[in-house]
């Protein structure tokens, strides 16, 4: 039996108000730098310069799949010993590195310094120079900076940083200015594209996306401004958002069919859509959503997940296996709850499902290994581990890099779980 589609308001039953288990221990997950790997692609005149080691550089190159040919948006300003023994002035050195960065593309037209844990080790105050490299260089490039380091952030929580710089920089709305919708989020474009086709075909006409695709074409903002977020890692941007006047539409996130029309039933009533010209607009995709579900769901009706804490994905990813794929949930593990942002989502899980915010990975991994869940979420550390005792698993970082919100991408995401699963089925002998 299909899942039921989710109707405006939010029920305030399900699991609003759960215990949740909170570890404090050793974590396994990337750190903030590897959320480059999805902001160089989106911004697309933009280029990230980390302030890091070749540790750092390695990290980069493996996550990317880098060759030695290609031209990408990023790099690292290597620090070296002399540097870390204050031998050397390292705001010196990367005045010089910008410079020629910057000689040899001219294309970029904003220039993010991004710390690591080598740079802030060494009390490099990259706010500083990237005021002085600012004033430089103004106004053909914009340099801002934020903090990539896996002392402070997990790696989605990179996103977040970067546009937390981002927001202060943004054009004011215009005195006077309508009501306008802004997503907010790194969204592929093919997503973007859907969803502002969704909402035109509702009537919402003023809508922006946060951040543009190019750096001239970031998005005004202020007390007009009514905002959806599309990832629940994006708590100091929403702050800075609020800020500067905007308004955050409540909403879960747009994950599957009943997660996307809730969240776009949530801007369709703040701008006074009507009940027929909404359900014209989503009533084909999302039937088109439900069917793609179908054969995922027989895959995945009544098979136990269990979700270590790794990319903030969690709550939400873990709402639409439940109540559209059926699927039992052992324990729901995040890094960070951010209630008053997941509370839509939280409302949804089933009564009683075990929370676990932070990590302890030795104590996470007894209870998964004492649940011998059929299908395992984790980090790539832990992957091979847990499939060498016997567990299935898959890879949180996919959930990140693969486009997964929005109607037309719900049957990905299902597969992206059955896929495992029915990979195992067809090895066993």
């Amino acid at each position: 039996m299909n899942a039921p589609l989710l109707a405006t308001p939010v029920p305030a039953s399900g699991c609003a108000a759960p215990p949740i288990l909170r570890e404090r221990g050793q974590r396994e997950v990337f750190c903030g730098l590897t959320g480059i790997m999805w902001l160089h692609r989106k911004i697309q005149d933009a280029f990230f310069l980390i302030v890091g080691s070749r540790t750092c550089a390695h990290l980069m190159q493996s996550a990317a799949g880098v060759m030695i040919f290609a031209e990408p948006r990023f790099a690292t300003a290597i620090i070296e010993e002399k540097d870390l023994a204050g031998l050397a002035d390292a705001n010196a050195e990367l005045d010089a590195v910008v410079e020629r960065l910057l000689a040899r593309r001219p294309e970029i037209r904003m220039l993010f310094l991004v710390g690591s844990c080598p740079s802030e080790v060494i009390k490099l105050d990259l706010s500083r120079a990237a005021l002085r490299l600012g004033q430089r260089f103004a106004p053909q490039v914009r340099v801002l900076n934020y903090s990539g380091s896996g002392i402070e952030t997990t790696f989605t929580q990179g996103e977040d940083a970067c546009l937390t710089a981002l927001v202060p920089t943004l054009p004011a709305e215009p005195a006077g200015a309508a009501a306008s919708l802004l997503i907010v989020g790194v969204l592929a474009d093919a997503v973007e594209d859907q969803f502002r086709r969704l909402f035109a075909a509702m009537g919402i006409t003023r809508v922006a996306f946060l951040p543009a695709r190019r750096a001239a074409d970031m998005p005004a903002v202020g007390p007009q401004t009514r905002y959806l977020l599309v990832q629940p890692f994006l708590g100091e941007t929403a702050r800075e958002l609020e800020n500067r006047g905007a308004t955050r539409l409540a909403a879960p996130f747009p994950l599957g069919a009943e997660g996307t029309t809730a969240w776009l039933r949530a801007a369709a009533d703040a701008f006074g859509v009507a009940d027929a010209a909404f359900e014209a607009a989503v009533a084909a995709p999302r039937e088109r959503a439900d069917k793609a579900l179908q054969h995922s769901r027989r895959a995945l009706r009544g098979r136990r997940i269990f979700f270590f804490p790794d990319s903030q994905l969690e709550i939400p990813i873990a709402r639409f296996l439940a109540r559209e794929l059926e699927m039992e949930l052992v324990e729901v593990g995040t890094p960070y709850l951010h209630k008053e942002h997941l509370a839509a989502d939280l409302a949804l899980l089933p009564a009683g499902v075990q929370l676990s915010e932070g990590q302890d990975v030795d104590r996470q991994l007894d209870r998964c290994l004492a649940a011998a869940p059929d299908i395992t979420v984790c980090g790539l550390g832990l992957a091979n581990p847990l499939e060498a005792r016997g567990l299935t698993t898959k890879w949180a970082i996919e959930l990140v890099f693969t486009p997964i919100q929005g109607f037309e991408q719900a049957g990905d995401l299902a597969e992206l779980f059955a896929r495992p699963l029915n990979r195992r089925a067809a090895l066993e002998v």
